[in-house]
Formats: C-alpha cells, sequence, structure tokens
C-alpha cells in the first residue's frame, strides 16, 4: 500500500521544498511538478511533491488519515 501526505510548502530552494507536515518539516523535491509556490497545499510521496490539493482536500485527506489511525482492529 502506497500512502502520500498532505503538508504545506513553506519555502523553496533550487529544487527542494520544505513542507509543514502535521507542524514537522520536511524536505520534498518539486521536479514532477510544473510549479509550486509557497503557501501551496500538496501531496508527497516518496519525497517528491506529487500534487497539489484545495483546501476541501486537504482536508479530507487529514481526516481520512486520522480516521485511520484511529481505527481499532481488535
Amino acid at each position: 500500500m502506497c500512502l502520500s501526505i498532505p503538508g504545506r510548502v513553506i519555502s523553496i530552494k533550487d529544487n527542494m521544498a520544505e513542507i509543514d507536515i502535521a507542524g514537522n518539516k520536511y524536505q520534498a523535491g518539486i521536479q514532477l511538478m510544473d510549479e509550486v509556490n509557497p503557501g501551496d497545499l500538496v501531496l508527497i510521496h516518496s519525497g517528491f511533491i506529487i500534487q497539489k490539493l484545495t483546501p476541501e482536500e486537504a482536508n479530507e485527506t487529514e481526516q481520512l488519515l486520522r480516521d485511520i489511525l484511529n481505527t481499532d482492529e481488535n
């Protein structure tokens, strides 16, 4: 199973973006996207930004991840 994580672009330097994911900072490559700007909501997969998100899509994805993490598999 592959999992993409939503985050917000903080800054960009060369081909790397600094991303805020739940208050933690990560680096992600921007090579797979035509245009990425600070403030953009994005999906990160395997260290690369693979898609921009609308605020609604980001909220839905974050809620799905919370639901997965809170699932009790007894």
